[in-house]
Parts: C-alpha cells; structure tokens; sequence
C-alpha cells in the first residue's frame, strides 16, 4: 500500500516555540530552525484552521498575512487542534505527547474527547479521573522556559482557563483569558513589549469553516479580521521583538458524495469496541481476536475514501513521528483510517453535532498538514 508520509525536509508545527525560545537566549531550548537573533520579546499566535493552501488561495482578503508569507510547516497525524495545541506546547509530536485525536481511548476511561476532556460524545467531567497532567506528564515549553527564568504567558480565551487541555499541553505560563480580538491584541502587544515570551490563541477562523466551509464567505470575512488582529499586533512590536503566527492545521469542504456513515453500517461496525477520533482521522479499537477481521473490513470497504492501516503500519509509516511513546501507543486505534481527497467518515448516530459540519481536517492531504509560518519583526 502506497502510504502517504512526512516530509523530512519540512519543519514540524511542534518546532516554533523551541526555535523562538532559543534565538531569545533562553538555556535548554535547541534550535531547530534559523531566527534572526537577538530577540527580545516574542509572541508564537496560533490561528486555529489557517491552512497554507487556504491563505494563498485568498491572499487578496489578508493582505498583511500573505506579505509574511514565507516559510511552511507540516502538522503531523492527526491534523486537528488537540494535537497541534500540544506541539506547540511540548515541543514533539502526537507520538510523543498522546493527544492523538479529538477523541482517543484511555485505558483505564474508555474513549475521551480531548477538547472537552469528557467520556466521548458525552459524559461527566473527567479532570479528576483522568488527571491531565497525568494524561500528558512531559514538562511543556512554557513550563520549562518558566523554570529558565523567562515571563511566560498563555493568552486565549477566558473559557479555556483550567480547562483538562489547557492544562495538559498549555500549563506553566501565566494564563491570560480574554473575551475579543481587542483584548488579546492589547494582552500580546503587552507581554511583547515588556521582553517577555507568550502563546496566543484565536479559535473562530476555524468555527467558521466548520460551518460554512474554508473559502465561504462567513469564513473570508473572518480571515479579514485575523488579518486586521495581526497588523494591529505587528505595528505594535517594539524593536527586537518577534511575532511567529502559525496554525494547528487546514481544513477542506467535504464532498457530500465521498460520505460514509460508519453507524449505518454493520460491516464497519462488526468486531469494534470503540471508535474514536473525528470524521477525517479514525481511530478504531477491535474487539479482542477481531483484528484482522475488521482491518479487512474497513480496507475493502473504504478502499476509494481512506487510508487504512494498522496501528504498527500507521507507526511506521511516520505519522506519530519517528517514535511512539509506550504510554501512547495503546491510545492508536488498533486500526487507524485517513480520509483521502474530500471524503468523510461521519457518525450520524453517536456524533450527530460533528457529522453535520462542512469543514473537516484531521487527515494527511496537504491541505490539512500545511500550515504557514508568518514571521514580523519588530
């Protein structure tokens, strides 16, 4: 089988803050591409959703985004915010830090969904069953350029303040929660100008995508005010000082024809415990002795809409990562499917909310690995 793989000449998401916190001088911290140096303040902001390929196909509705254009990285398996969240705050990929999946099974509380750090598709709160800094224990950057004696700060939405993610992947900074575009281009120019290093986050590009599609209008007219946030960020950076804005991945518009509802039909469901993941990156977990039944299944069945491998073929293949933690690897469907092109491989029973959205990302075109690194200076 012809399996897509990472690219080893491109840079992972997972790079930035270690490659941004050592042209800051800070000990500890390698770096894994060249930044001009000294730098002398920082912000990394993450646009959720803004993929490479969807920024240069409407350059014309951010004009300041696309002057920064320059360098691309890759996201890593699977493309979607649970795991780009915790690149950017660990430093490794998937494979590394666990969160494999918007939703993905623990041994000991079946499957959670990561965002929400509740039993998936729903459930009591689960952060003092399933401790996130047990669920991801590796020290996180911020924690460690803390402890390196830099100002470090989180700076995202008030909602997110000590939710199970934040403080998986996020925790060690000082969490900053804001409640506009206003607030947290005032709260990064801030931290920027006192010479400190902050995350920022901005959610709604890729709500907008979700619902209406990448590219509709609804989605364009919120990539016109991300653009206005980073030139207001921008003509604020005082000298010295850096804005590195990235993104968790892109997304496509899925093609109603290329939709296979996994609850409609027996011959998927036969032989799985559980399934976890999202629509373009499912993780399936099989009943005991039902392995090479069900990975048969699933590959005849969705030959023309996935990828479709096994735990160890997904390993190996690179799409954790060039290593995959013990305490990760049972969190990997034993069965692992990637949508190809435009199709989708939805749950309209258990996940109802998720099967009817427009936008989807998770998988491994370029599409949705893609993600530009757009770099000011100061």
């Amino acid at each position: 089988m012809d399996l897509p793989r990472p690219d080893p000449d491109t840079s992972h998401l997972a790079d930035v803050v270690p490659s941004v916190l050592a042209a800051m001088g800070v000990a500890g911290f390698e770096r894994r591409f060249e930044l001009p140096e000294p730098i002398a303040g920082a912000c990394v902001l993450l646009i959720d959703g803004l993929g490479a390929e969807l920024l240069d196909a409407h350059a014309a509705d951010a004009p300041v985004l696309a002057g920064l254009r320059g360098r691309t990285l890759h996201v890593g398996f699977p493309s979607t915010t649970a795991a780009g969240l915790a690149a950017v705050g660990t430093g490794c990929p998937s494979g590394g830090h666990g969160m494999v999946g918007y939703s993905f099974r623990l041994p000991d509380a079946g499957v959670i969904n990561a965002l929400r750090w509740r039993p998936h598709p729903w459930g009591e709160d689960l952060r003092e069953r399933s401790v996130p800094e047990d669920v991801q224990p590796l020290p996180t950057t911020f924690e460690r350029a803390a402890s390196a004696g830099i100002a470090v700060s989180v700076i995202s939405g008030a909602e997110f303040t000590g939710s199970g993610l934040t403080r998986a992947v996020l925790r060690g900074g000082r969490y900053v929660g804001v409640h506009g575009l206003g607030d947290l281009a005032a709260k990064i120019r801030a931290t920027v100008a006192d010479g400190g290093f902050c995350y920022g986050y901005h959610a709604d590009l890729d709500l907008m995508g979700h619902a209406y599609g990448p590219g509709s209008m609804a989605w364009r007219m919120q990539l016109r005010q991300v653009d206005r946030l980073v030139e207001s960020v921008v003509d604020g950076l005082p000298p010295g000082a850096l804005l590195a804005v990235v993104a968790d991945h892109g997304m496509v518009a899925v093609d109603s024809a290329g939709t296979v509802d996994i609850d409609s039909s027996t011959t998927l469901l036969d032989g799985t415990a559980a399934i976890g993941g999202e629509p373009r990156a499912r993780h399936v977990y099989v009943r005991d002795g039902a392995d090479a039944d069900v990975l048969s299944a699933w590959r005849e069945t969705l030959a023309d809409h996935a990828w479709v491998v096994s735990r160890d073929e997904a390993i190996a293949a690179g799409w954790f990562g060039g290593a995959v933690d013990d305490r990760v690897r049972p969190r990997i469907g034993d069965i692992v499917a990637a949508a190809k092109g435009r199709a989708a491989l939805v749950r309209r029973t258990v996940e109802p909310m998720e099967s009817a959205l427009i936008g989807h990302h998770g998988s491994l075109t370029t599409a949705e690995q893609r993600v530009p690194l757009l770099l000011a200076y100061g």
